[in-house]
């Protein structure tokens, strides 16, 4: 799979970051934010093209992935290693779907619509994950033995889930309970792993809901008052990557928010 986009600046020990679902919202915040910490950074997303522009903009390299697809995951971590250490893989791609467990009519949930949630945020960040962290555990460890850190992300619908989140919830709730066993399992190679669980965001998908519903949901917040914005994510992530200590945890940020039943 060819890389397109603008090479970063050749450095003396290069670092390589990963992000998939890197050409919008969180993703895309955290690609900008990488770049400006002096990695080298692979933006991996579905939309190539647009993954590509955003490469083009940030000097950062771009591949087009799909994160249910094996196949292109070890061709975009390969592309990763090229670039430097695989020290840092951010998962970042995933869907949302509201459906009822019965819908008003009673008719019971679509199969097909939980199994693609499900395929693209549970399956799809476990994908990536064991492929990166199988090229992570070649790499050289630092003073603490330590040889990349995965950050993935949940939801705090893994944990508030609402009416209609029945696939969202379960496959966010599958990524939190991911973090403590990978953790655990990559202990031995030195992989750290670390699932953020966001609040309500102000990202393309939050973007398609009434002005009305997004300032209510806002006003929910403890403190301070407004929805998330990526660069709050991509700051999170610097600073997890920089805290070797930080290890099997799931980190909400949200706000102080606890979401409602709708």
């Amino acid at each position: 799979m060819p890389a397109v986009g603008s090479n970063p600046p050749m450095q003396t020990n290069p670092r390589s970051a990963l992000v998939s679902g890197g050409a919008s919202g969180l993703g895309a915040a955290t690609a900008r934010r990488l770049v400006n910490e002096g990695w080298n950074v692979v933006i991996a997303d579905r939309d190539g093209a647009r993954a590509a522009r955003l490469a083009d903009e940030i000097g950062a390299i771009a591949v087009t992935m799909d994160v249910t697809e094996p196949a292109q995951v070890e061709a975009a971590v390969r592309v990763a290693t090229e670039a430097g250490a695989l020290r840092l893989v951010v998962n970042c791609a995933g869907i949302g779907w509201a459906t009822r467990t019965l819908d008003r009519m009673g008719t019971p949930h679509d199969p097909a619509s939980f199994q693609v949630v499900v395929q693209v945020n549970l399956f799809g960040t476990f994908n990536v994950l064991r492929i990166a962290a199988a090229a992570m555990a070649k790499g050289p460890p630092d003073d603490d033995g330590c040889r990349g850190c995965i950050v993935n992300t949940a939801s705090v619908a893994a944990f508030d889930g609402q009416i209609g989140q029945l696939a969202y919830a379960a496959s966010k709730g599958g990524v939190v309970a991911m973090t403590l066993p990978a953790a655990r399992d990559l202990a031995p190679v030195g992989v750290r792993v670390v699932a953020i669980a966001p609040g309500i965001f102000d990202t393309p998908m939050v973007g398609l809901l009434p002005a009305e519903k997004r300032a209510e949901t806002a006003s929910q917040v403890v403190f301070p008052k407004r929805l998330g914005v990526p660069d709050d994510y991509a700051e999170l992530v610097v600073a997890i990557e920089r805290n070797r200590y930080l290890n099997g945890e799931v980190i909400r940020l949200d706000g102080g928010l606890r979401m409602p039943p709708r």
